[in-house]
This record gives structure tokens, sequence and C-alpha cells, in this order.
């Protein structure tokens, strides 16, 4: 989410991860600093935050709780974090904040608290179900995410959102051409009675955080594609996996592989974040663009007495916090 956010123009101060191995990675990478720290000590977390005064907040609290992949436990363990989060947010106020999920989020009651919890903080709200395909990602990867904007309305950045949207899903030979060197691809599934062999020419499955190699003895699928050589047919590795998540291809990555395999299937695909960061930055263009227009009409006309609040718009800096 970082790097999407810089992409996008935002200015990175500092980010807050617990896995040391993921903020060595990190460090790597990035030129502001990361901190190990656990969100749900939020007393500590708050006193970090609060000196870098962000004007926005970013994160993905985790998600295996809420997803098909994970335990389906909705009342415990690491689904907690979303509370945390946004504690963290409404005592530090930032004007915007991103929270990103897996979209099973929206059949837990912890979505519905902390909604309401935002709501009551001053937050207008906007939420929208995602598929990375359509937002520049060359994966089938679907999540949720809630955009909050202190002082505003419900769903004011839903038709922003929705128009930037492309009109067909994205492929892995639209993003990658023939890099790969190949057609077809294994990615194992949950389980045997699903396809295992996926082309180039469609976007990629969810990149999850493992990959294994084709096992002895494996059958085609039904669903697999025809006329499948799978004496021809290899997992992608671990760094293509990574240019799927659309992470550039001179990002630096280093340790174990099955490390770097969780790193990877966790991460938010930098151009989902970019998406979501540009969407943002129109909708503030967008309103400078009107005060800048009704300020004219005042000193042409006299007609118009702008708030305080809207002119703050015009010069607003804006600087990114990921948790």
């Amino acid at each position: 989410m970082s790097l999407g956010f810089e992409k996008a123009g935002f200015e990175v101060v500092a980010a807050f991860d617990k896995w040391e191995k993921s903020n060595a990675v990190y460090r790597e990478n990035f030129a502001h600093p990361i901190f190990e720290q656990d969100l749900t000590d939020e007393e500590t977390a708050i006193e970090k935050i609060r000196p870098f005064s962000p004007d926005m907040i970013i994160g993905g609290p985790p998600c295996q709780d809420f997803s098909s992949a994970g335990k389906r436990d909705i009342t415990l363990g690491r689904a907690d974090l979303t509370y945390h989060f946004a504690n963290i947010v409404c005592s530090i106020k930032p004007e915007w904040f991103v929270m990103e999920n897996v979209e099973q989020i929206k059949k837990s009651h912890i979505l519905t608290d902390v909604i309401e919890q935002f709501s009551e903080a001053g937050y207008g709200l906007t939420s929208i179900i995602l598929d990375a395909s359509y937002c520049g990602v060359p994966q089938a990867r679907t999540r949720f995410f809630l955009i909050g904007h202190l002082n505003d309305k419900h769903n004011q950045l839903t038709g922003i959102i929705k128009k930037s949207l492309s009109p067909t899903p994205m492929t892995v030979r639209d993003y990658l051409g023939d890099q790969l060197g190949i057609d077809h691809y294994y990615r194992h599934p949950r389980n045997y009675s699903r396809r295992g062999v996926y082309s180039l020419d469609e976007p990629s499955p969810t990149v999850r955080g493992v990959n294994r190699p084709v096992p002895k003895g494996y059958k085609l699928n039904s669903c697999d594609p025809d006329n499948i050589d799978l004496q021809q047919i290899r997992p992608l590795t671990t760094v293509e996996r990574s240019w799927i998540q659309t992470f550039p291809q001179d990002f630096k990555l280093s340790g174990t592989k099955t490390d770097l395999e969780q790193m990877i299937g966790n991460a938010v695909p930098v151009n989902l974040a970019t998406f979501i960061a540009k969407s943002i930055r129109e909708y503030i263009s967008a309103g400078a663009v009107s005060v800048q227009a009704q300020q004219t009409l005042f000193e042409d006309e006299m007609l118009f007495h702008l708030p305080n609040r809207s002119l703050n718009k015009i010069s607003i800096s804006l600087k990114q916090l990921r948790l």
C-alpha cells in the first residue's frame, strides 16, 4: 500500500508493522522509517504515530480470520486488529483513512461496529469491493476498501472509483507480455476438485501465501485448459508472483522463500493501492477546483462567503502513514 500511494504522489512519512522479517524487506525499499510495533498496544502505537501528524492513515488489518483461506472465525483472533485500527484512527483523527480487507469482512459484525465508530467520529465513508483485474492488476483478486474523509458526506468517492474502472479485466499477458516464456502455469488449488492450470491470457487467480510445485501424479481437472502437457507446466517463481502483485521488477526481496511467499501473498497489489490513491487525489483536486471557482465568484461578484474549512483544501499538504 505504501508503494502504491507513493506512485500516486503521496508522501509516506512512516510505517508500522509487527513482523520484523517483513520490516527488513521494507527498509531495503523505502527511505522513510518503519517501526516494529504491535498495534494491539494502542497506547504506545498512538504515542509513536501522533508526532508525525499524518493527514492520512492507511492499512490492512490482518484478514486471515475473515478470509476463505483462513480460520473463518470472525469473533476472535487477528480480526480484533480491525478494532485496534479503528481505535487508533479515531484517536489520531487524520483527515483521511483507508482500510483494506477481504470481502468476507462484510459478513462480520466487526465491520458494522467500526463503521458506526468511524461515523460517530465524524468520518464520511465510502465502502466498495473491487476486483483488482479492473484496476490495473493482472489478477482476479477481490478486496474490500473503506475510505473515510473527516467532516464529509458518505459515498462521496463512489462515482470517481466506478468511472475509473477498466472496461475489461487485465490478463497476465497484458501486463507482462511474453516475459515469462510460458503460455500456462500451475497454481496449487485449495482442493483437487478445482483447477490448477491457468493461461497467461486471463487474469491470475488470487496470489496466496502458498506456492507449491506440481504434485507427482497430478491429473488435469475437467476445468483445466484442454491440450495441456503437464511436463511443460511449472508454478510461477517467487519473483514472478511479486510481478503479478505489480511490485516493480527492481523491488528488492530478501529472506527465506517461505517468508517471501507469505509477504507477497499478504500484500495489497501495488497498482490496486495506486488506483485507490488516485481516486482520492481526484476527489481532493475536484474540491480544490470547486473552491477556487467559488473564490473567483466571490472576488468578482461578492456573492459567496467561503468557510475556512473549504479554503484549506486549496493548499492541503498530504502525507500518508501506513499501519
